[in-house]
């Protein structure tokens, strides 16, 4: 550089090299850490009895698998507003009253907004630990020092550490972030959820080695305008993943639905044509659901297709089945497909439920209100089985429903039904004998 920009010299600046910093891995140190390390044999591994802690929320628990793994890391993500610092400050609220130590963490709120949410959840018998900062070498001390149970941090796109020099929320950062709380997790024995903003696709804001580097993943789906919420696992190194939980949305937080099938089928209409309620498996959970089906003439050269909480292409597909089967003339019908409730299942289980619906809207007659249809519809209209068959009936025995039609090939290998008829379709073509 020729002329110096402070003291307006010429030929001042001098070339100093600068001494590469050490890391602690490098060098003799780790050649006497490598000395030292001993493998262990798995028959060694000690199984602690209290190694899972209960939180007191039913639902947070069976999609966890079970509880709370001591020195896990559990990812929380949603969308804005969706309910998941309410639901975190809940679950803390219930810990404290089980005289868990907790350290909430916000790098969002103030304190006086926290204590404003918890006013409205209700009273903690304990108090919570709370503190507002977005440093996190100044997190990882207070983490150290207090030595807390479960640790909350809310949320990891605003912690940011200082050796970093990016933005707080950007790939270096959360990807930094995320291997301190893992190593503090892990080497303490403590429990981390961490809250992670989302795209607007609806994934988890960040690099995609934050699910990998976790535990657990946990997304907080739902309208936040509707009152209902549903909590899914799609990551679980300690239990199953696909489990959801069911919340409601009121005043004074979450509450738990305890029978989601009878919530999604509140307000089902009495002798409508298009409706048809099926059974879908959500994890090892059945539940029923409403599919609802509207076919009308088109006032247009090209006929709409929609489809509301199921695969669009799926219905474009099993529609041209009916077309080629059945000899139902759709190509100058609209359709509108629903799943009612605002589940959102992709599960080929429900696709004779639809296939029944739009028969049942194409020909303007209602369907038995007391049947329940679930199976898998092939290319050829053949009805496939399906899994868990005996969940799914005895699920709609319990809710009062007095006929079930089933694939074929599973009425074969159905054990025990009491209480319940239970049919098998074996082609599409048999559906309108049974439905009728």
């Amino acid at each position: 550089m020729g002329q110096c920009p402070g003291c307006r010299a010429w030929n001042s600046f001098v070339e100093e090299p600068v001494a590469p910093r050490r890391t602690a891995g490098s060098g003799a140190s780790s050649v006497r850490r490598a000395e030292g390390a001993e493998p262990t044999r798995l028959s060694q591994v000690s199984l602690k009895t209290d190694a899972r802690m209960m939180t007191g929320i039913g639902e947070l628990d069976r999609v966890l698998g079970g509880g709370i793994v001591r020195g896990s890391l559990v990812l929380v993500g949603g969308d804005p507003g969706i309910g998941k610092s309410t639901l975190l400050l809940q679950m803390c609220r219930m810990l404290a009253a089980r005289r868990t130590s907790l350290l909430y963490i916000s790098g969002e709120e103030s304190l006086a907004q926290i204590r404003m949410r918890a006013e409205r959840l209700g009273k903690f018998e304990s108090d919570l630990m709370m503190l507002c900062e977005t440093n996190l070498d100044v997190v990882e001390g207070v983490v150290r020092k207090y030595k807390p149970d479960v640790v909350i941090i809310d949320s990891i796109q605003t912690m940011y550490k200082e050796d970093v020099s990016s933005a707080p929320g950007s790939v270096s950062q959360v990807r930094e972030s995320t291997g301190i709380l893992m190593q503090l997790a892990k080497g303490l024995g403590i429990t981390i959820f961490i809250v992670g903003h989302v795209t607007k696709e609806g994934v988890v804001a960040g690099p995609r080695v934050l699910e990998h580097m976790v535990d657990t993943v946990l997304y907080f789906e739902g309208d936040r305008h509707a009152s209902y919420r549903l909590l899914r696992a799609v990551k679980n190194r300690f239990g199953s993943t696909n489990e959801i939980g069911v919340f409601e949305m009121r005043s004074n937080g979450l509450t738990e639905v305890a029978n989601p099938s009878e919530y999604m089928l509140n307000g089902r209409p009495k002798g409508a044509s298009g409706s048809v309620v099926s059974c879908a498996m959500e994890g090892t959970r059945p539940i029923l659901v409403e599919v609802q089906a509207l076919v009308c003439r088109t006032n247009f050269n090209m006929p709409r297709r929609t489809a509301a909480g199921t695969d669009y292409n799926r219905v474009n597909l099993l529609m041209a089945v009916l077309e080629k089967r059945l000899g139902m003339s759709l190509d100058s019908c609209d359709a509108y497909v629903n799943i009612a409730g605002g589940m959102r299942l992709n599960e080929p289980a429900i696709d004779l439920a639809i296939v029944c619906a739009i028969i049942s809207s194409y020909k303007n007659f209602e369907v038995d209100p007391e049947t329940i249809i679930f199976g898998e519809v092939g290319l050829t209209g053949e009805v496939r089985a399906v899994s868990m068959v005996e969940q799914r009936v005895m699920e709609a025995r319990k809710l009062g429903f007095a006929r079930c039609l089933i694939p074929q090939v599973n009425l074969r290998s159905l054990q025990k039904a009491d209480g319940i008829r239970v049919e098998g379709i074996q082609t599409v073509q048999d559906v309108l004998r049974y439905i009728r």
